[in-house]
C-alpha cells in the first residue's frame, strides 16, 4: 500500500499515546488531531464527522488513505511495518514471541485496568458495580506474576532492543500507576527508562490538549 500523510485521532495519556509513540519512533510525516472524548461537538468522539471513522467513537483512529484502523496495537504494528526502524522483530520465531508478548499485555495485564475504568467513570452509574474493584487488582496481581517471569534477565520486552512491545508495555505500566494499582519498583523504572526515549518525550508534549 502506497503511504500518504498519515492522520492520527487521540487523546492525553489514554491507549492512543500507543500510536502517538510508534509514530514518534518511526519518524513518519503524520497530523496529530486531539478528540475531546465523550463531546458531540466538533473534534470530539461523538460527533458524526468522528463517529463515520470510528463507530464505537473511542480513541485512536489512524487513517492511512483509504486505511482505517482504531485498534491501538494494531495501529503500533502497522506503524512498525512501516518503518524501517526496527520497532518489530525480524526472525519468524522473534516475531512469534512478539505476538505474544503483545497479545499478553491486550488480553491479559491491561484488562483489570480497562475494568477499573469502566466501572469507575465510563459505563453509566446504574452498569457500574464497586465490589468488582478487589477482583481486578487481584487480577492485576497475578498479571504482574506472568510478567515477571517473561521479563526476567531482561531489558526489553523482546529480544535485546527496543521494540513496539515496549511501547504497549511501558503505557499499560503508566496506566496502571495513574489507576491506582500496586507495582513493582522495577517496572516503574523500566517504564521511566522507556518514556526517558526522546520520541516518547516529544509524544508526551504532542498529546498534551
Amino acid at each position: 500500500m502506497e503511504s500518504t500523510m498519515i492522520k492520527l485521532y487521540g487523546s492525553g495519556p489514554s491507549r492512543s499515546f500507543r500510536a502517538l509513540w510508534a509514530l514518534e519512533e518511526a519518524g513518519l510525516d503524520y497530523e496529530y488531531q486531539h478528540i475531546k472524548i465523550g463531546s458531540s461537538e466538533e473534534n470530539g468522539s461523538r460527533h458524526p464527522s468522528y463517529t463515520a471513522i470510528n463507530r464505537q467513537g473511542k480513541v485512536p483512529t489512524l487513517v492511512d488513505g483509504e486505511l482505517i484502523l482504531t485498534e491501538s496495537a494494531a495501529i503500533v504494528n502497522y506503524v512498525a511495518r512501516l518503518a524501517d526502524k526496527q520497532l518489530m522483530p525480524r526472525s519468524v520465531a522473534e516475531k512469534a514471541e512478539y505476538d505474544e508478548f503483545c497479545y499478553f499485555i491486550l488480553t491479559d495485564l491491561e484488562q483489570p485496568l480497562w475494568s477499573k475504568g469502566k466501572h469507575t467513570f465510563i459505563l453509566p452509574e446504574e452498569h457500574r458495580i464497586e465490589q468488582m474493584f478487589a477482583t481486578v487488582k487481584w487480577e492485576f496481581k497475578r498479571s504482574i506474576a506472568a510478567l515477571d517471569k517473561q521479563m526476567e534477565g531482561r531489558d526489553y520486552a523482546v529480544g535485546n532492543r527496543f521494540s513496539g512491545a515496549d511501547i504497549l508495555l511501558a503505557q499499560t505500566i503508566n496506566w496502571a500507576e495513574r489507576f491506582e494499582f500496586e507495582i513493582p519498583q522495577k517496572y516503574l523504572e523500566y517504564r521511566d527508562r522507556m518514556y526517558q526515549r526522546p520520541a516518547c518525550q516529544r509524544a508526551v508534549v504532542k498529546a498534551s490538549p
